[in-house]
């Protein structure tokens, strides 16, 4: 299969190895590239990734440990690692890439140390500027069994956004729509896995339906600030990126989601160093960060990185998220 129609998956996690596996299915030829050769062993040997194991890998799906590879092979790449880890994977690959290939990003957060968006990221390690993030309610577990998902790529750049709605699209299963607002997409994702964390904790703490649906149009609102003050458009928090993955993430007694999980345990006590290792919880320390930076009042954020902070307890912090959203209103 051409190298043009070859997509390249950065990490063999559970939402790129899911991914990998509807492209495969749908006929795309897919290569994933995983820096551990245990994992590189088992999905090219048994047809399984240890970080998705229910799934069983269809044969198209390759993985490799040499980035010299997958750089060759591909010419689209997607990266799907931790936002921790995506300096040092940008500028691994970075070595092995040109000005023609396409990099887009599934990373729901914002990048250490500084707060980054992801794409800011990425230009800085990679030598290409065709860049772009994908987002939206497309959970790995869904993925991996052909459930029904969907997502939105952005980029400043329309070749790649018709790159990666060429490459990605794999209806029924998945369907790719586009935007022109990366900033927006990059925002409400990495925010909406935040809100998941305060959605779970909400539930945890036997809130109810009503303070459920006021701390989800809030959280749309508070986003929605936070993405004008960033140069990013306000409907884009209302859609896939933002309110649709919101909504997947955050559903009771069906969420697969780590970030609803973590928000769970919150509300049951459980305050230990794992809290800030989801996604959405390193996204809420780092929005609340960005909020007070560019002066954007954000109660529900600020009093959620407070509770994943340790300095407020999940039923202390809920009180005072009311009360000063009732105030606001």
């Amino acid at each position: 299969m051409k190298r043009a129609d070859t997509v390249g998956i950065i990490g063999a996690g559970s939402f790129g190895t899911a991914l990998g596996s509807v492209l495969a299915r749908a006929g795309r030829r897919v290569v994933i590239w995983s820096r551990d050769p245990s994992v590189v062993d088992s999905i090219n040997k048994t047809r399984r990734c240890p970080r998705l194991p229910d799934a069983q890998l269809p044969e198209p799906l390759e993985a490799t440990a040499d980035p010299r590879r997958v750089a060759a092979e591909a010419r689209f790449l997607v990266m799907a690692v931790s936002s921790k880890d995506v300096r040092d994977r940008a500028k691994e690959l970075g070595n092995f890439l040109d000005g023609s290939h396409i990099v887009v990003h599934a990373i729901g957060a914002l990048a250490a140390p500084n707060n980054d968006r992801v794409s800011e990221v990425l230009q800085e390690g990679l030598p290409t500027l065709k860049l772009g993030a994908i987002a939206g309610p497309a959970l790995p577990a869904d993925l991996a069994v052909g459930e029904f998902s969907s997502t939105v790529v952005a980029s400043n750049f329309e070749e790649v956004v018709s790159e990666a709605r060429r490459l990605l699209n794999a209806p029924p299963v998945l369907r790719v729509y586009r935007s022109k607002d990366l900033a927006g997409v990059e925002l409400a994702s990495a925010l909406s896995g935040a809100y998941t964390v305060a959605l779970g904790m909400c539930d945890g703490l036997n809130m109810g339906p009503g303070p459920r649906a006021v701390l989800i149009t809030r959280a749309i609102a508070e986003s929605s600030r936070l993405g004008i003050a960033s140069g990013a458009e306000a409907r884009t928090f209302a859609g896939l990126a933002g309110l649709g993955n919101l909504l997947v993430r955050g559903a009771e007694n069906k969420s697969k989601s780590p970030d609803y999980e973590l928000g769970r345990r919150l509300a049951d006590g459980v305050l230990t160093a794992e809290t800030a290792r989801t996604e959405g919880a390193r996204a809420a320390l780092a929005g609340a960060t960005l909020a007070d930076r560019l002066r954007v009042r954000m109660p529900v954020l600020t009093g959620l990185a407070a509770v994943l902070a340790g300095r407020a307890e999940p039923r202390e912090a809920a009180q005072l998220i009311g009360d000063t959203v009732a105030v606001e209103e």
